[in-house]
């Protein structure tokens, strides 16, 4: 900058010499050409003037720029392959953390940890961290986000049973309050597909209305397992498993934290108790002014784990960067440990500590159900003491009458002893034309009628495409009913008039003043079944 300057100057200089030699060699009588020649002079020097301050402000500025280039170069050498990242990116940093970085008072950047340090092969494709929706309304700001990692299982898979348990006993004002993410964790895209496929056909409405999502993880999500080392005795295949859970269960986390106010971690092998979501609600509200990191619905591994939406981002980083060394509810402890225990003091001092961060319900309301775990070979009998009895049927005090059905029970599960409130009715898989049969001993007035199909622990063993179907001791009134004008009734068989059909598993209705007196109440099913039925309440309110 300085040179050019120098060189400006002593252009100037030369200009102004040449001038005045000039002039003085000029004739008196040229003086008028001569001012004409000096003001064209001074013009044009003006703008050469001009034109060099504003050549020497571009110099300055792009001066200023090499600097500070070369200095943000020298500070970020050793730091900008660690710092990719993608819009997709499943570890959130803090914007706080990111304000503190970018205004060091050294100008300096610093480097801050995230997914790919801990994984560097989510490097290779952009891609890795987007997860597959296969289901899904974008469902968010609801209650409860309840997360359920399911693999291929080489034997018998629950996740419909668990899905049906989890379901059966919800409201429709706590269907809209909760999310439930099934979590494929395989790569392989038709299984996948295949999973998806079987949840819409089992839940339809649940799939539709956003309750129920399906995701599974990019195929570069996972690692080489082939390099793990083998730790605590463990053989490859049980740190291969143990590892692979770890990162199923960091990827769901970071995928539901921002869907809800509190996320439960559960298996897809479990079954729930009734009224459990009312319970959980309860129980967190009760607790929310205490400092805890978990809650706990059960005292079997992960199940029913209950954290703070808020604390996913440090959990499941705390899980990534630990995931080759130990198994997940280890790695939970540890949590407890760094964050309460002193290295100074003794054992019970620290899980007194810890005991502060964890509170536990009771009774459980969640229980495992599978025999065959998804580590192949692996058989586990694993079962909560505190679940205690769960109620797989409802009693109620019905009127006299006759019961005859097509259908074959199973055991002792009979339709006599469902009718008389004493357990439930469960028969092999139903065929088209099955029914049900009830003659009273005498006609009677019938206000209203309830079959409940399922229950907690089968709630997949429902009634489906079947009708309830009356018999008015009056064939007149029968016939009346069916041709009225305003008659919503159908004509049936054997003088039957179809009065109503199950509906996700359960039949609920009023039986018009028309119809009565009634002698006799069927249920028919119109299609074969895919499962066994159960009947878990029946109810006949008489006037």
């Amino acid at each position: 900058m300085r040179f050019y300057s120098v060189r400006f100057g002593f252009l100037l200089v030369c200009i102004c010499f040449v001038s005045l030699t000039w002039i003085k060699s000029i004739p008196k009588d040229g003086v008028s050409t001569v001012q004409l020649d000096l003001q064209t002079l001074y013009e044009r020097l003006s703008v050469a003037e001009q034109l060099g301050g504003e050549v020497r402000k571009d110099l300055s500025s792009m001066l200023e720029e090499l600097k500070n280039i070369s200095k943000a170069v020298n500070n970020t050498h050793h730091t900008t392959n660690n710092t990719t990242t993608t819009n997709n990116n499943i570890s959130k940093i803090p914007s706080e953390t990111r304000k503190r970085a970018d205004n060091t008072s050294d100008g300096q950047s610093i480097l801050l940890p995230n997914i790919y340090l801990y994984m560097p092969h989510l490097r290779q494709h952009p891609k890795s961290l987007v997860p597959n929706i296969e289901l899904g309304q974008g469902r968010r700001g609801v209650s409860v986000v309840m997360g359920i990692p399911t693999v291929k299982r080489e034997k018998q898979s629950y996740l419909v049973s668990t899905l049906s348990s989890l379901l059966y006993s919800l409201n429709s004002s706590q269907k809209s309050d909760i999310l439930i993410i099934v979590f494929v964790a395989e790569t392989d895209s038709e299984y996948v597909s295949s999973i998806a496929e079987i949840i819409t056909n089992n839940f339809p409405t649940e799939v539709k209305s956003g309750l129920l999502e399906v995701v599974s993880p990019s195929q570069y999500y996972y690692p080489d397992f082939s390099v793990l080392k083998e730790t605590f005795g463990d053989s490859k295949d049980r740190v291969k498993w143990r590892t692979k859970q770890n990162l199923d269960f960091s990827f769901l986390m970071l995928y539901a934290q921002g869907k809800g106010t509190y996320y439960v971690q559960l298996e897809d092998d479990i079954v729930a108790k009734a009224d459990y979501l009312r319970n959980m609600k309860t129980y967190a509200n009760q607790e929310a002014s205490k400092e805890w990191l978990y809650l706990e619905f059960s005292q079997l591994g992960f199940i029913g784990k209950m954290f703070r939406t808020r604390d996913l981002p440090m959990i499941s980083e705390f899980f990534l960067m630990f995931h080759r060394d130990k198994p997940i509810d280890w790695l939970l402890d540890h949590i407890l440990w760094v964050k309460v225990c002193n290295p100074e003091k003794d054992v019970k001092d620290c899980n007194e500590r810890k005991a502060s961060l964890k509170q536990r319900y009771k009774p459980s309301l969640f229980q495992h159900v599978g025999l065959h775990s998804s580590l192949a070979g692996k058989l586990q009998h694993l079962k909560d003491k505190d679940f205690g009895g769960q109620t797989l049927f409802q009693a109620h005090k019905n009127p006299p009458a006759a019961l005859s059905s097509s259908l074959k029970h199973y055991q002792q599960h009979s339709l006599e002893r469902v009718y008389k409130g004493g357990d439930f009715f469960w028969a092999l898989t139903p065929v088209k034309h099955d029914y049900i049969l009830f003659n009273f001993s005498q006609p009677i007035n019938i206000s209203r009628y309830l079959f409940v199909s399922g229950n907690s622990e089968h709630g997949e063993d429902k009634f489906f495409n079947t009708t309830v179907e009356v018999q008015p001791s009056n064939a007149s009134a029968r016939v009346e009913a069916v041709n009225g004008s305003t008659s919503f009734f159908q004509q049936s068989e054997e003088g039957f008039t179809v009065i109503g059909r199950f509906d996700n598993g359960v039949a609920d209705g009023k039986i018009e003043e028309a119809l009565q007196p009634i002698s006799a109440l069927r249920l028919v099913v119109h299609s074969d079944a895919a499962v066994w039925a159960l009947l878990s309440e029946i109810q006949f309110k008489v006037r």
